[in-house]
């Protein structure tokens, strides 16, 4: 990487930083007598700092998006030539990346055959949950209007998405919220009562129907599912719970949207999360990796049949979708995801996350046989997670300011950058995550949990 930025530009974007810029996720008092983390470069799992300070990223920019790792001049080339031949038109109107990006999306994702652009997961989720209620409207009166999600899954910061939030910390001063979303219990094993019955998936799943027998099938529209639960704590499902998920649907007439925010372009190793357990989905949505990050690109995806329930003559003026999203007319979103499509496939990275995803699920066994501090260990792909407990026994969780003193153990002696549950829940923010990009190696991955090896050694010693 080149020279980090210094002397008085730094000092002034700092100065400026603090005195502007409002951070996300972030409480602003310490920054009166701190400066900000300022990230100025990166190279492929390497980020600098403005002060010069190299650091290993293993949370993929922090929030699970840069799945092809920095500095991909190819992708950066590519959103240029297309900025400067045509940057922009309402997706009123077509363009050529957007037409070919979805070419190539649909070829991955059999079964589903519409792609919707927008320009975050959040919104990609609201329009899948606007399709419902349009279709609640033009079909029955508006009565299959209520949409289901699931304790622990996120599916986004608005206040419709945190409507359908199983994350109460994330949702409390924000509400009142938006009606007609209806939870439904978690499918975590680790945290059932009944967790290790190998029928555990097909119960979990059934507590779902419970609540569409309850709210009444002709008034349910939807349910949403995270593949695997991200922020909320990194959760597989059970065997056995997305076939009867799947059953379920299909028997109440209930749409099933899929959120691959997070697990979507290859991160667990297929290109989609859906597709490890034989899901055939209505709606799929996703965001983060599908340009990573190098360009702002959400999609909405359905099946044909889904599309088809909004054709109609001319004359039917409120029958049609009338939603827009400004920013899904850019045209470097889909410039960007094709060119990481490219990479994907022509450097093999989904057998890269397969064969290093179990390289470090080896490594984080051993952290667990080292420490009884590590409850549990989860994940598929590049995509993991552990959670800390007080005891094995009793489970029960530490405190968040274990998780905190971990990450910044990681980030202050090691360099390396993890993640962890965050102002998620009252009880159980104690879940470290990791999810470094696509084109990880062995020698990363050794450098990541040596890190995390010395931060639990440090707590395990306080």
């Amino acid at each position: 990487m080149n020279k980090a930025v210094t002397g008085l530009e730094s000092a002034r974007i700092i100065s400026e930083d603090k005195a502007h810029v409002w951070h996300h996720l972030s409480q602003h008092k310490p920054l009166e007598t701190t400066d900000p983390l300022v990230i100025v470069e990166g190279k492929g799992l390497r980020v600098k700092d403005i002060n010069g300070r190299e650091y290993l990223d293993a949370v993929s920019g922090g929030v699970w998006t840069v799945n092809v790792g920095y500095g991909r001049e190819s992708i950066a080339d590519a959103v240029r030539e297309q900025l400067a031949k045509m940057c922009y038109f309402a997706n009123t109107a077509g363009s050529v990346p957007g037409a070919l990006f979805a070419e190539k999306l649909i070829e991955k994702m059999p079964g589903l055959g519409r792609v919707y652009y927008s320009n975050s997961g959040s919104e990609a989720n609201e329009k899948g949950y606007k399709l419902v209620r349009q279709l609640a409207a033009l079909k029955n009166d508006g009565r299959k209007h209520k949409i289901l999600y699931r304790d622990r899954d996120y599916h986004g910061t608005t206040i419709t998405a945190l409507a359908s939030c199983g994350q109460n910390q994330r949702k409390d001063q924000y509400g009142p919220f938006t009606p007609g979303f209806v939870e439904v219990p978690h499918c975590m094993a680790y945290r059932a009562p009944n967790g290790d019955d190998p029928d555990y998936g097909v119960q979990a799943a059934r507590e779902i129907e419970k609540v569409i027998l309850r709210e009444g099938p002709d008034t349910v529209g939807s349910l949403i599912l995270e593949p695997i639960t991200a922020g909320g704590g990194v959760i597989p499902p059970p065997e056995g719970y997305f076939e009867t998920v799947q059953e379920i649907c299909g028997k109440y007439g209930v749409l099933l949207h899929i959120d691959e925010v997070v697990c979507g372009m290859g991160r667990t190793g297929k290109w989609f999360g859906y597709q490890h357990y034989g899901v055939k989905p209505d709606v799929v949505t996703m965001a983060k990796g599908v340009a990573s990050g190098y360009a702002a690109i959400s999609v909405t995806v359905t099946t044909e049949d889904l599309f088809r329930e909004f054709l109609a003559e001319p004359a039917e003026r409120m029958h049609y979708f009338r939603d827009i999203s400004t920013f899904g007319g850019c045209t470097g979103g889909p410039a960007a995801a094709l060119e990481c499509m490219r990479i994907i496939e022509e450097e093999k990275l989904l057998d890269n996350v397969n064969a290093m995803g179990d390289y470090l699920m080896d490594l984080l066994r051993g952290l667990m046989d080292k420490y009884p501090m590590v409850g549990d260990v989860r994940g598929k792909g590049l995509f993991c997670g552990l959670e800390l407990v007080k005891d094995r026994a009793s489970k029960a969780p530490v405190d968040e300011s274990v998780a905190a003193a971990v990450v910044a153990h990681c980030l202050r002696e090691s360099n390396v950058m993890i993640g962890r549950t965050n102002r998620s829940f009252d009880d159980f923010n104690n879940t470290l995550c990791l999810s470094p990009a696509l084109v990880c190696t062995r020698g990363d991955l050794d450098e990541i949990v040596g890190a995390i090896d010395r931060a639990l050694a440090a707590q395990a010693s306080a």
